[in-house]
């Protein structure tokens, strides 16, 4: 459990306030501010050892709290995980297989997480870490369309009690509906640093959703989606991309992610 004071520099960070009940109410208000707040990043991934690991948990929220940074579904979800226990609600981790260009991605390559809430209303599927999930819980046991302001959301039966998340009909991942415990995915996280094969050293990316709709910094082109269309820019000047990482994401790195040449997705 984290500490009164932890707990508080945490909802400050995310600019929530500290619930009286560990209610649905409750865990919708600390979801959208998680998501609003704290960007989907995996620059950590790129700068290799010796770099700080990967935090699982409350690890992480050095990262979070004390560096304004954001992080992946690992550091994230996990991070998430330690506050929600502390203010009551009872959470576990599940794994998820994200859906890429060339089919799922391994076992445990996705964390979210199973909420219940002391009102009784529930299960909820939380999610603060992948980069365009839904803003509010859904809810875990519905099968039908769940709205939200970043798509249309649905969870179908898979093959052996997984659940596959659809976001405006298109698979987002496959995940298990057993509990996990957060150092389950410990293996994976070194995967993602030390693989060839892996997504977060061919790329980085750092996004996080605006009020007018979503703005992502991957490689050198820093993309803003608004409603009245998407616009973007190229980076080409090193200066450049460090003040985009600070004035719009509020990140300060040392040097430009060794990486952010290799390859741009948006």
């Amino acid at each position: 459990m984290l500490d009164s004071a932890t707990v508080d520099a945490y909802l400050e960070r995310i600019g929530a306030k500290r619930p009286e009940r560990a209610d649905a109410k409750a865990l919708a208000h600390l979801h959208e501010r998680h998501v609003l707040s704290v960007p989907f990043e995996n620059i950590d991934f790129a700068y290799g050892r010796p770099s700080p690991p990967i935090g699982l948990g409350a690890p992480a929220l050095e990262k979070i709290i004390g560096r304004n940074r954001g992080g992946c579904c690992y550091e994230l979800n996990g991070a998430f995980h330690e506050l929600l226990r502390s203010l009551g609600f009872d959470v576990v981790p599940l794994a998820a297989r994200v859906m890429e260009d060339n089919g799922f991605t391994p076992p445990l390559g996705h964390m979210a997480l199973r909420v219940l809430t002391e009102d009784g209303d529930g299960p909820y599927l939380a999610d603060v870490g992948y980069g365009n999930a839904f803003r509010h819980p859904l809810r875990l046991a519905e099968r039908g369309e769940q709205a939200d302001v970043q798509g249309t959301f649905r969870l179908v039966e898979a093959d052996h009690g997984d659940l596959d998340l659809l976001r405006d009909g298109e698979l987002q991942y496959r995940m298990e509906q057993r509990p996990r415990e957060l150092a389950d995915f410990a293996a994976m996280t070194w995967w993602l640093r030390s693989s060839e094969d892996s997504p977060f050293l061919a790329r980085q990316v750092c996004t996080l959703p605006t009020a007018e709709g979503r703005v992502t910094l991957a490689g050198r082109t820093l993309t803003r989606t608004t409603g009245e269309g998407k616009t973007k820019e190229h980076l080409a000047d090193d200066t450049a991309l460090l003040a985009a990482y600070r004035t719009v994401f509020g990140i300060e790195l040392a040097s430009v992610p060794p990486s952010a040449d290799a390859h741009e997705h948006s």
